[in-house]
């Protein structure tokens, strides 16, 4: 940082003291870490312990990860609420073209009409538990990096395995909380029957589309809710009629007041991934490899599946889950590389390093241990860049292409199968046949056969562009039989494609994989392409394991001597574990003159439906009760109008979405969804002044719900009153 900047970030500083500005830092705190934020000085009115208490029932109790999403309990009766995106892929598998609930919304009214959410289970936090000295005091003596990392991977297989013997009601886990250094023991309990009980229509549940994601002022419904089931034992159970509804240690309470600018408001969740203890070449590896390859090649494979979409309801209904993950994810990657380059990141890390450099050089015993630690991790990202778009071509190649990932799948199971000795194989195939079946027919459920030619295509073109040191010996063995590339490519595909019975899912699940002997003589191109693809990639898996035994050192390491240059712990990178993050409803200044205020209105549905863009097209009858200001009990006085979604300075990242927004009281009064475009480089930084959460509303979510979709009984089930 020069001195102008600091200048200037100390005069603001300074002044935002003076004026008794709540500001913060940035945190998403593990339950181990809670203790040491001073909550109540923040604005809690609660006491810390109701938000988590190891020894008793606590707001951690009401918690649940869903489908790689947070949700909440909000009634006793297993009543969830989490985001409209988190429910899509069980509305999808749920709709037809003559039930469409996808577009349609739908709600159950009584607990007969609740339809399985497929694909999604409940996962709570039963406890957790620090075993770092156990898994680093097996590899103190281990010098090889590959070993090394190895023996840490078994080690938190084995520790999780343990629990799990100890307890087989639980699901255990060991996550790395920092790489190389930190390890926490997490124990889960799974509830398997998730149900649909309402979701909104789409104009709602995603108004905006692809037009608004990732940006303020926002005015989606993003919310949904869920119903979590167990058997008649009050354990968990899979899908069945015979199922009660689930009883919740704690389920939150619903305040229909919601909130004002400046309140207090605090999050627990499972977010996903943070890489914000990196050094430099990591955030230059993202901008230069990561986000640009990654963005672009869903942006093409959106357009491809959009167009096919089109021509045909139930190919659009197929594909839709897909595109909405792409699109999410590539606007996020596109806003994660403006970040990087609007503030500048790399060149911020790379001072930052400098001056642990200089640091480490300075001390005589430090240097001793860490001398060598900067140039070894320069050297290292040396390595990683020279073959960065292989390897990421080799991580999206099955994702991309269905029937690869189809003739994944058989060649491993086929593979497996030929490692039996004669006498087991029957054993192994009826054993093993139904997962595959799972498997395969989740990988068909958002298959097309035009979608996978022309995706398929894209990745091959990519592939034969690769410089010398990067080939893809699959493509060249196609693209090496005639000088030009683009003509075999596509000679080949026809061929390919054309005579695969892998495109054809009633000829998989009732001929190929009816039997030992169908599956064991099956051949085709594709199941020969995939075998090449796979067998490059376990050539090249030593020299990824060393280099990833390397890493994990080296991280440790360097968060270490961190830690000493600036006396200070830090707070784990997220990865999907429960933690809490607090901050108060706050607008903000994305651009010089401009100002976001936190809350937008129904007013701004309106003004957007009107500009004929198809992403604001809105139900009707938001337009009719708005006009007769039928806002019942949950409009915002200020306002004269219903608040729809709402921001804040919260740290908040992907997983936590659907999480539960709570005040002061731990009360709900919305639920996180998003966060603005400028924050989503959260994910490698974070700064009070352009990092942005946001989340619907509470008080829309209720007004919807009873004025639209007239589901006061789900008002009623959460104490609600009208």
């Amino acid at each position: 940082m020069n001195k102008k900047i600091l200048s200037i970030t100390l005069l603001l500083t300074v002044g935002l003291v003076l004026l008794g500005y709540k500001f913060r830092e940035e945190g998403m705190f593990p339950l181990s870490e809670i203790h040491k934020v001073d909550l109540k000085k923040a604005g809690l009115k609660i006491e810390p312990n109701e938000v988590y208490n190891p020894n008793g029932i606590s707001l951690v109790d009401a918690l649940v990860n869903v489908g790689g999403c947070t949700g909440s309990f909000v009634s006793d009766e297993g009543l969830i609420i989490t985001n409209h995106h988190c429910a899509f892929s069980a509305v999808q598998l749920a709709s037809t073209p003559e039930n469409d609930y996808l577009n349609n919304g739908f709600v159950a009214r009584s607990r007969e009409q609740e339809i399985e959410a497929k694909g999604l289970t409940c996962r709570i936090t039963d406890s957790y538990e620090d075993v770092s000295d156990q898994i680093l005091g097996s590899v103190a003596n281990i010098e090889d990096p590959a070993a090394r990392l190895q023996m840490i991977n078994n080690m938190m297989k084995n520790i999780a395995a343990d629990a799990e013997q100890k307890d087989p009601s639980i699901k255990a886990e060991v996550s790395e909380m920092f790489i190389g250094k930190t390890y926490v023991l997490f124990k889960y309990k799974t509830i398997q029957d998730v149900r649909l009980v309402y979701v909104p229509n789409r104009q709602i549940g995603e108004f905006g589309g692809e037009t608004d994601n990732w940006v303020w002022p926002r005015h989606t419904g993003d919310y949904s809710f869920m119903r979590a089931y167990v058997g008649k034992d009050g354990k968990p159970a899979k899908y069945s009629k015979d199922n009660i509804p689930f009883k919740p240690k704690k389920s939150l309470k619903v305040n229909a007041s919601g909130t004002n600018e400046e309140d207090f408001v605090f999050i627990l969740g499972y977010p996903g991934r943070t890489f914000r203890h990196r050094p430099a070449q990591f955030i230059a590896y993202q901008a230069k490899y990561v986000l640009p390859y990654t963005s672009e090649l869903f942006d093409f494979q959106n357009a491809t599946m959009e167009a096919l979409g089109k021509k045909n309801k139930a190919t659009e209904i197929k594909l839709a889950t897909r595109i909405k993950r792409n699109a999410n994810v590539m606007k996020n990657y596109r806003g994660k590389l403006a970040g990087i380059k609007g503030i500048d990141l790399v060149a911020q890390k790379q001072q930052e390093d400098a001056a642990l450099a200089e640091f480490i050089n300075g001390n005589v015993a430090i240097k001793a241990q860490y001398g060598d630690l900067m140039a070894n991790i320069d050297q290292l990202y040396r390595l990683i860049n020279s073959d960065a778009n292989r390897d990421l071509w080799f991580s999206q190649v099955y994702n991309s292409t269905s029937l690869v990932n189809v003739a994944k799948n058989i060649n491993t199971f086929k593979s497996n199968l030929a490692k039996q000795p004669i006498a087991q194989k029957q054993a192994y195939f009826d054993d093993n046949i139904t997962k595959l079946k799972q498997t395969l027919g989740n990988i068909y459920n958002a298959y097309d056969i035009d979608a996978d030619r022309r995706i398929f295509k894209r990745m091959m073109m990519d592939a034969v562009a690769f410089t010398s040191n990067q080939r893809v010996t699959a493509v060249d063995k196609i693209v090496n039989r005639g000088s030009n590339n683009e003509t075999m490519v596509d000679d080949y595909i026809n061929d390919t494609f054309g005579l695969t019975k892998l495109k054809d899912e009633s000829y998989v699940f009732n001929t190929l994989l009816k039997s030992l002997k169908s599956i064991s003589d099956y051949n085709d191109g594709l199941l020969l392409l995939e075998a090449d693809i796979a067998r490059q990639i376990t050539e090249i898996k030593p020299e990824k394991d060393r280099r990833d035994g390397i890493l994990n050192k080296l991280m440790g390491d360097y968060v270490n001597i961190k830690e000493k240059f600036l006396n200070k712990g830090f707070v784990p990178d997220a990865n999907s574990t429960l933690r809490l993050t607090y901050g108060y409803v706050r607008g903000y200044s994305p651009a010089d003159a401009t100002y976001m205020s936190p809350y937008t209105t129904i007013k701004g549905i309106l003004e957007k439906g009107s500009t004929g863009n198809p992403d604001f097209y809105y139900p009707n009858i938001i337009k009719e009760l708005w006009n007769k200001k039928d806002f019942g009990p949950f409009a915002k006085k200020e306002l004269n109008d219903v608040p729809v979604a709402f921001l804040y300075n919260m740290d908040t990242t992907g997983g936590n979405s659907g999480s539960p927004i709570m005040n002061a009281n731990g009360e709900l009064i919305g639920v996180n969804f998003d966060r603005a475009y400028g924050a989503t480089i959260n994910d490698y930084a974070w700064n009070e002044s352009y990092s942005r959460s946001i989340g619907v509303d509470i008080r829309y979510v209720l007004w919807a719900a009873s004025k639209i979709d007239k589901a006061d009984f789900l008002l009623k089930e959460m104490g609600v009153k009208l």
